[in-house]
This record gives C-alpha cells, sequence and structure tokens, in this order.
C-alpha cells in the first residue's frame, strides 16, 4: 500500500504548481500564483497586487512555501483582465513555460542578489530543458543557512571551508564554484539533470537517491549545519513579520505597500525594507512567542476541493496548547500541502473527526483516528506536560 493510500480517502494528484499564464482551479475560484522577480515586491507592485486582488479575486492572498504571492477567488472571466493589470505592473513571463523555469527561492535578507538576477534572466532562455513545473532552484548563500529545508532541486549554499558550493538536492557532496560561475554551473547540472534520466523521476531528490553518478568536481562535503529559523522582528535590512497561515487580505498589503518595499519568504512571512519597529496593523504576527507559529494549516474545506474538512479554525483553537518548540500541522487531505516535511503533530480531518499522526507527514499511516476537539486537547495537554 503507498503513503497515500493509508488515509481513507487519496487526493488527486495533479504533479504541477499554478501560476499566472495557468491558473488551478480550487474551490473559490482560480488560484493565481505570482513569482515576483527576486521574491520582492515594489510598493507601487504591492499596492497594485492589492487593487487587482479585489478587482479581480475575492480579496485573500496567499504566501506560499516557495515564496510565491496567490491570488485566491479569481474568475475565469476576471483572468484576462487581471493578467493586463499584471502586465502593466511588470508581473507576468512571456509564457507559462518561461513562467514554470523561473522557479526560483532567493534569500530573503540580500545574500548574492547579483547572481539571483542573473539566474532568473538566464531561466527564460527556451533552449532549456522542459522539467516538472516544481523543479526549482534555492539560492541560500548566507552567513549562515536559511533555506535548506524548504523545497528545491538545485542549491547554491555557502560552505565553511570551500566558499560557495552547488549542491544538487539530496547529494552528500557539492561543487565549489566561483560567484561569478555559479549560473552557467547552475545551467549545466539543469542539463545534466535531464540526460541523466530526471524526466521519468521529476525531481533531483529522487534521481540521486537512484545512484545517479554526479558530474565531475562535485566533491565538498555538505555541511549539516540546521538551518536558522528566523522570527518576526527587526533584520538588518528592515522588520520581518509574520501571517497567521501565511494569508492576509488584500487591505494588509496596501498598508504595507506604503511603509516600504516588500520581501517574501518561504517561513509566511514578509519583510519590509528599511522599517524599523513593528507596525502597527491587525492580522500581523510581530513577536516570536505569538503560539500561531507552533501552527500550519492549508486553507481547507470549502476553499480547496480535495479538503475534506476545515483546518484553519482548528489550528487556531489549538496553537496555545501546542507546546514550545513543537509543530502542529492540520492538513485538509493526505498530499499535506502546507507543509510537506514531518511534523511533531499533524491532523487529517475527516467525517467521524481528525486523524491524527505523529512526527509525519499527512500521507502517514495515522496513530490514532476519529478524534474529537476534547481528545485533541488532551492529547497536546499530555504531551506539554510531560516536556
Amino acid at each position: 500500500m503507498n503513503a497515500a493510500a493509508q488515509n481513507t480517502t487519496s487526493p488527486a494528484v495533479r504533479g504541477w504548481c499554478p501560476g499566472a499564464l495557468r491558473p488551478m482551479l480550487s474551490g473559490d475560484g482560480l488560484v493565481v500564483r505570482l513569482r515576483p522577480r527576486l521574491g520582492r515586491l515594489s510598493r507601487e507592485q504591492a499596492a497594485g497586487v492589492a487593487e487587482l486582488a479585489e478587482m479581480h479575486g475575492n480579496g485573500m492572498l496567499d504566501l506560499s512555501s516557495r515564496a510565491n504571492l496567490q491570488m485566491r477567488g479569481v474568475s475565469e472571466e476576471g483572468h484576462e483582465g487581471l493578467l493586463t493589470g499584471l502586465r502593466a505592473l511588470g508581473l507576468l513571463d512571456d509564457d507559462a513555460e518561461a513562467e514554470a523555469r523561473r522557479n526560483v527561492l532567493h534569500h530573503p535578507f540580500g545574500a548574492c542578489m547579483e547572481t539571483s538576477a542573473q539566474l532568473e534572466d538566464a531561466l527564460a532562455d527556451p533552449s532549456l530543458p522542459v522539467l516538472s513545473s516544481k523543479f526549482g532552484y534555492v539560492l541560500d548563500a548566507g552567513p549562515v543557512p536559511l533555506l535548506r529545508d524548504a523545497p528545491g532541486d538545485i542549491r547554491l549554499e555557502r560552505h565553511p571551508e570551500a566558499g560557495l558550493i552547488l549542491r544538487p538536492d539530496g547529494a552528500a557532496f557539492g561543487k565549489p564554484v566561483a560567484e561569478a560561475d555559479a549560473v552557467p554551473e547552475m545551467l549545466a547540472l539543469t542539463r545534466w539533470f535531464a540526460g541523466a534520466g530526471g524526466f521519468s523521476t521529476g525531481r533531483m531528490l529522487h534521481l540521486v537517491a537512484q545512484g545517479a553518478a554526479l558530474p565531475p568536481g562535485y566533491v565538498a562535503p555538505v555541511s549539516t549545519d540546521a538551518p536558522a529559523t528566523p522570527v518576526p522582528g527587526p533584520q538588518e535590512n528592515g522588520y520581518l513579520v509574520a501571517l497567521a497561515f501565511g494569508q492576509m487580505d488584500a487591505a494588509t498589503l496596501r498598508e504595507l505597500s506604503r511603509l516600504g518595499d516588500v520581501r517574501l519568504t518561504p517561513w509566511r512571512m514578509v519583510l519590509i525594507e528599511g522599517l524599523g519597529q513593528a507596525p502597527d496593523l491587525p492580522g500581523l504576527i510581530t513577536r516570536g512567542d505569538d503560539p500561531l507559529l507552533r501552527v500550519v494549516a492549508c486553507v481547507g474545506h470549502p476553499a480547496c476541493l480535495q479538503a475534506r474538512g476545515e483546518t484553519r479554525q482548528t489550528a487556531r483553537t489549538l496553537a496555545p496548547l501546542v507546546p514550545p518548540g513543537r509543530k502542529l500541522h492540520v492538513s485538509g487531505c493526505a498530499k499535506g500541502c502546507a507543509h510537506a516535511k514531518p511534523a511533531d503533530f499533524t491532523l487529517i480531518p475527516g467525517p467521524e473527526g481528525f486523524d491524527l499522526v505523529r512526527n509525519g507527514r499527512a500521507d502517514a499511516r495515522p496513530d490514532r483516528r476519529r478524534l474529537d476537539m476534547p481528545a485533541l486537547a488532551r492529547v497536546l495537554k499530555e504531551e506539554a506536560d510531560a516536556t
């Protein structure tokens, strides 16, 4: 039995991610995903996106785990007008294929930004292999690793002895590269992946796990340092604020645009550039000890067609009971879109209550089934008392 089948209802896996030019239908309309260049929205772009979200969608915006921004509730009839507005803001690629190739996660605090810009420009080349829209690049070349938990296939990282290294996801060794050579080396590794069987495996992690021999030069042992976990608060280049469940309304984005340019992060937080103190706006998480930072939840039913039940109100209710340092993931189905990695507690709703997975993903076999809210509260309290 495969992992997904271990839950009572297996969701439909579509195998691709939405974009602006290729949106995805959900329970509340089309989901339109934006990939701002370098993960940044200027003040003008942020204000424009807020206006378009209200004009063509339901006004709700989601921040994804790859630091993309998703508009929700877009109608079929309004999609073309939305594209016109995004094009005027400089937020649209030439075509859907170029949009899919430009799947890059940037260091949100500004490391190697010139390399990031060069990579985005290079990925516009239509001669590059046509890979899965989930295939992506992670530029994590700051002084400490931040993005190792973020999904990606080709990673540029900083090594304590070797300087910059290029690392295929899942590999134990990376290739030392000069910053000037980083982009050509990343493209060469992309072409190697396609030629070594990447079309059939889809992801670098799977190809490496199958024992594919890497090209010459991959000799630097990968550092095993755990990634740092940023928390809301002042940063060197601005102020970092979190969004409950990574969602905000258009009015919040409009107010943020008045404070500074906005950088998107994979932690469902945004950095307001140049801001020195916490913004006084409703709906933002500005403290690192806020219990909502311990919970993750997808949009759930009815906004998602795959979801088996409500998610976010459950997560909000249980958040104060989650012990500090632990993570609760409430997933509408076994796909676990909001949190692909294992969590201390994962809940999947069903018609008779929640299934509970301990220290696993949403597609794992549940440890307990059909728990109601009082039972879930008891489980979390027992865990807190034991720590």
